[in-house]
């Protein structure tokens, strides 16, 4: 059944693309789907990139109260990832006030004297495994997968196999490939937004990424072009499910995107073309389709003019309208139960609880992907449904409420 957000726009299933505007042949049916605080201050980090050297600090937070021991840590050592800070702790390595904590989330106060020992970087490396990917289209030059809900696309610590990576390994019959010293430890860095791509073929081995020219997040569904050398993405084009509606219904969002000072994780839009010298220029378009739930939610279409990492989310918070099930960036299940429930008729409040219970993702689907073929110089578009969950989610909203949106002329 066709999946329609307007009269101009019905997506047909992922396992019959639509082309567009050329007719191509040897598209492979697609296998079975897989189931699927705060740092301490915004000063510059005191030390650079250290591994087994030691951290000798007393906490300054009269002005911050509470902190989370892995964040304030973060916050202190510049270019080493949460996730082996957070390891580092685990192992035992992190003593407060002379005593060991494992514990990541153990709250720190002022006044509290931390001892740290960054843990030994254990290489990465990513084997080949036979994982069932859903494949769209794949020729001699490209590949593109829709890429379900809760998959991982590349290895990270943390997330060493069951990615994306480690399938089309296995679907390519490459090798095991090893990440580089640089590269793990730059892996917190934004040094691989989806403007820069990753290549494999004659030299497997260089990237742990082979071949990703852009990255879709974890809780992200939809399509992901892989090239077997490098390549750019020309189009691509989301929807989203928010919390809220946009005012106007349309526009552009042309706000630069920098990493958060205070949350290593998560990206912060903030205006001009310089975040303390890291912030990079992004644009995105978007334009509402459906108004749902009397305004407690829309269902929005983005086009991305910049591929930097986390675009949407970032730009969605800074709009005032978070994903749905967006808990990083605001879209919480508090946020969507405050706007749904003053929209909802009380005989479909258990409905709204249930719905709202079922969000664990962030609510956005790469719906089209077109780009210039490397060899035939074609332009290909491709596109696919949303996943079931986004479905009922949208049918469920649809069910409280659903209107078109106004332009302004």
């Amino acid at each position: 059944k066709a999946f329609q957000i307007s009269p101009s726009f019905v997506f047909l299933s992922p396992r019959y693309p639509k082309l567009l505007p050329f007719t191509l042949s040897g598209i492979l049916r697609a296998r079975a789907r897989p189931s699927s605080g705060c740092a301490a201050k915004t000063q510059e980090p005191i030390r650079t990139s250290y591994t087994g050297v030691q951290l000798e600090e007393t906490v300054d937070g009269t002005k911050q109260g509470k902190l989370r021991l892995d964040s304030w840590i973060s916050s202190r050592i510049q270019g080493i990832s949460r996730a082996r800070v957070q390891s580092s702790i685990k192992s035992g390595l992190v003593t407060v006030n002379g005593r060991v904590v494992d514990k990541v989330s153990h709250g720190l106060r002022h006044g509290d004297k931390v001892n740290c020992v960054i843990s030994e970087l254990q290489p990465l490396r990513a084997e080949p495994e036979d994982i069932p990917l859903d494949i769209v289209y794949e020729d001699d030059h490209v590949l593109v997968v829709n890429k379900p809900p809760h998959m991982v696309v590349h290895p990270a610590p943390g997330n060493a196999t069951g990615t994306l990576v480690n399938g089309i390994l296995h679907h390519c019959s490459l090798p095991t490939v090893a990440l580089s010293e640089k590269e793990v430890l730059s892996d917190t860095e934004d040094v691989s937004d989806d403007d820069e791509g990753f290549c494999y073929g004659a030299s497997a081995a260089a990237s742990v990424r082979p071949g990703i020219v852009h990255r879709l997040d974890k809780g992200t569904s939809g399509l992901l072009v892989v090239a077997k050398f490098k390549q750019h993405t020309i189009q691509r084009v989301y929807i989203s499910l928010t919390c809220g509606v946009p005012s106007p219904s349309a526009g552009r969002v042309d706000i630069s995107i920098g990493r958060d000072s205070n949350n290593r994780v998560r990206m912060i839009a903030v205006p001009g073309l310089n975040h303390h010298g890291r912030a990079r220029h992004a644009a995105s378009r978007y334009k509402v389709i459906e108004v749902l739930a009397g305004g407690g939610s829309a269902l929005i279409q983005w086009r991305l003019e910049t591929g930097r990492t986390h675009q949407i989310r970032a730009h969605a918070k800074y709009m005032g309208i978070p994903l749905l099930g967006d808990e990083v960036y605001g879209g919480t299940k508090s946020m969507a139960l405050s706007l749904l429930r003053p929209r909802t008729p009380p005989n479909y409040n258990d409905q709204l609880s249930r719905l709202v219970s079922r969000l664990e993702r962030p609510y956005l689907h790469a719906l089209v992907l077109g780009f210039e073929h490397p060899h035939s110089r074609e332009m290909m578009h491709f596109s696919c449904q949303p996943p079931p969950d986004f479905a009922e989610i949208l049918s469920d909203l649809r069910k409280i409420g659903t209107e078109k949106p106004t332009f302004k002329e």
